[in-house]
């Protein structure tokens, strides 16, 4: 008699644990399916940031939600990088569908403190309309995989980053880009 009320209880919680875990599965299938739903893009979403800019303003990726983002990664050091500014402010002061970021990663990567950084950029021409961001140490230009300066992200307004793409891009190669993503 003792061994078919134990039997019983046992039952029980295996089928109490089952079900909790069947809900927790279905929550988290509904959670994934509906992401899929809001993704416009292939790829997988973009790393947060919340980056302090050059003159003292600070960034995050989440306060441009559902707007289409292109971000530069790019250092003091790469000519590459400088001879593209005038190009770059071009492009951040004409009205675009996509906003237009850049990074740089004071101490990392041989990039200059970050004072120094803003001193010497102070002092750099035609650079008025682009928004430098501060990634002390380099931490999220590592989240985006950047090997190499300048390096271009492009995040869809569903916040994917469908593309990264080393080396110099011209404003009309970014505008083409950026009419292939939502």
């Amino acid at each position: 008699m003792m061994g078919k009320f134990v039997k019983m209880i046992i039952l029980s919680a295996v089928i109490f644990v089952l079900t909790a875990c069947s809900s927790e599965i279905n929550t988290d299938a509904d959670t994934a399916s509906k992401a899929a739903a809001e993704k416009k893009n292939e790829g997988d979403f973009a790393q947060e940031f919340d980056l302090e800019e050059v003159k003292g303003n600070t960034y995050r990726l989440s306060d441009y939600e559902g707007k289409k983002v292109y971000i530069k990664f790019w250092a003091s050091w790469c000519p590459i990088c400088l001879a593209g500014l005038e190009e770059l402010n071009e492009l951040s002061g004409e009205k675009q569908d996509f906003v237009v970021l850049t990074v740089v990663a004071p101490g990392y990567n041989n990039e200059k403190d970050s004072e120094s950084f803003k001193k010497w950029f102070n002092g750099v021409e035609n650079t008025s309309n682009i928004i430098v961001l501060l990634d002390k140490n380099g931490s999220i230009t590592k989240k985006y995989n950047v090997r190499g300066y300048p390096t271009s992200a492009y995040i869809g307004s569903d916040g994917v980053l469908v593309k990264t793409q080393p080396g110099h891009v011209s404003n009309e190669q970014i505008k083409n880009e950026f009419e292939n993503i939502e």
